[in-house]
């Protein structure tokens, strides 16, 4: 099976297009000039702080401008460059720009654009840069390296981790109901036997810590890594919300079918800058291996240059569930007009109504969704954006109510808002029944105070 560059780039230009529009219906709500983490607050903030470093230490396009208006232009923009790379016009323009505006967004989203995947977008993107003006020897397998680089990562830190579930081979009896967005399959796929769940656990160590290997193996090594990783891929893209994740990885596994070309012509000036990328992915990707895996000290210039590509995300770490997660919180948002009778926010995605079904999103990622599982993990204090938006639930600020899927108080905000704890668990076949609930909870009390205009 041999695919064409033209392919894998069409892939790229989708994944591209589901990014940009991912986030461009969600933007303000998130970092808005009314939103839960404006980027104009954020920006004042380390204008002050950093001097004309600044530029480089946070690299984005708001630092010309930060308005509601500019960061719809970075998404709906990046939207359709990536309908221009896909039909092929100015591939290598589109590509650099989708590219730079990504990263500026990222920049901007603070904790909500801070995942593996954005991270991981990134570094597919400048690579695909190259990739863009010629589909070289050097830089397919630039992708193949990073693609080794993923998979066997997030195979090497479970590992590495000492988490016994893994060790037991029984981290999967919990991955489908603590994951961070259940899908009604995920429900499903916890009901099954605990021996399924250990094989399924063999299969996943198999795929990441002894496939990427067979990238290095010929065109049949190549091929069997590709049926594999893409096999686990689908089997994620079908038991869980991943928003674009596997969809990018399986992008990356295209490049295993790509034919390399023979005879590379182009000028020598090209041939140098290839040079110099690929030693610089390989030297800063070695060293943070070196250093996240083995603990080994780096040298000197290895340690400056990654200090120097760091805030660009472009060149990184990775590794996937290195602990599993045993317990599932929730937090859920109650809003009140006497502190008396309280009324829940309802998130389009995350668990709340024990009696909603968990949901399909991917490709899109409902970020604030996320966020609210990574809160639950860890105080209050440590998630002063939860304070925020709080605070703008008590305003009424109408781009942040939509980023909710019920809003108890339409016609005035309350006056009051609590964050109550709840232990989230799936519940089994025979309760579940025919009309039965998907969840079953128990409260654990206040996660943050109760919190008012006033206080």
């Amino acid at each position: 099976m041999i695919l064409t560059p033209r392919f894998f780039s069409r892939w790229m230009a989708l994944i591209y297009l589901t990014a940009f529009w991912s986030l461009g219906v969600q933007i303000i709500g998130l970092i808005g000039s009314h939103g839960v983490l404006p980027i104009g607050d954020f920006l004042n903030y380390f204008s002050h702080q950093q001097g004309i470093s600044r530029f480089w230490e946070f690299p984005t396009l708001c630092w010309i401008n930060h308005s509601d208006g500019f960061l719809l232009f970075l998404c709906w923009a990046g939207a359709a460059l990536s309908v221009l790379l896909f039909f092929g016009v100015m591939p290598a323009v589109s590509a650099f720009l989708l590219w730079l505006f990504y990263l500026s967004l990222t920049i901007a989203g603070q904790e909500f654009l801070g995942f593996q995947w954005d991270n991981l977008l990134l570094e597919a993107g400048f690579l695909f840069i190259f990739y863009s003006i010629r589909p070289s020897r050097t830089i397919i397998w630039l992708f193949r390296w990073l693609l080794f680089r993923l998979m066997f990562d997030s195979g090497l830190v479970k590992v590495l981790s000492g988490d016994l579930n893994w060790a037991h081979l029984t981290a999967l009896t919990y991955h489908y109901w603590t994951q961070p967005l259940p899908n009604i399959i995920s429900w499903y796929a916890g009901q099954l036997p605990l021996w399924f769940q250990k094989l399924s656990c063999i299969v996943v160590f198999i795929v990441e810590l002894f496939m990427p290997f067979l990238i290095f193996c010929g065109s049949w090594g190549r091929q069997i890594a590709f049926w594999a990783i893409c096999g686990l891929q689908i089997l994620i893209i079908l038991t869980g919300n991943y928003c674009f994740f596997n969809l990018l990885t399986i992008g990356l596994c295209l490049t295993l079918l790509i034919n390399e070309p023979v005879l590379e012509k182009g000028k020598i000036y090209y041939k140098i800058v290839e040079g110099v990328v690929a030693g610089l992915v390989l030297i800063v990707s070695l060293g943070l291996m070196g250093d996240s895996f083995l603990r080994l000290p780096l040298p000197k210039p290895v340690e400056k240059i990654i200090t120097v590509v760091s805030p660009l995300r472009s060149i990184n770490n990775y590794g996937l569930f290195a602990v599993m997660t045993t317990e599932r919180n929730e937090i859920i948002l109650e809003g009140s007009d006497d502190g008396d009778k309280w009324l829940p926010y309802e998130f389009a995605f995350k668990p709340g109504d024990i009696n909603n079904a968990p949901r399909w999103a991917m490709p899109y990622q409902p970020r604030l969704d996320w966020q609210m599982w990574f809160a639950a993990l860890s105080p209050w204090r440590d998630n002063q954006w939860l304070l925020y938006l709080m605070e703008r639930l008590l305003q009424g600020e109408p781009s942040v109510e939509r980023l909710l899927a019920v809003n108890p108080f339409p016609h005035h905000p309350p006056r009051y808002i609590q964050a109550t704890l709840w232990k989230y668990h799936f519940t089994d076949l025979k309760t579940k029944g025919a009309k039965g609930p998907w969840w079953r909870r128990e409260i654990l009390g206040l996660y943050c105070p109760t919190v008012s205009l006033n206080n």
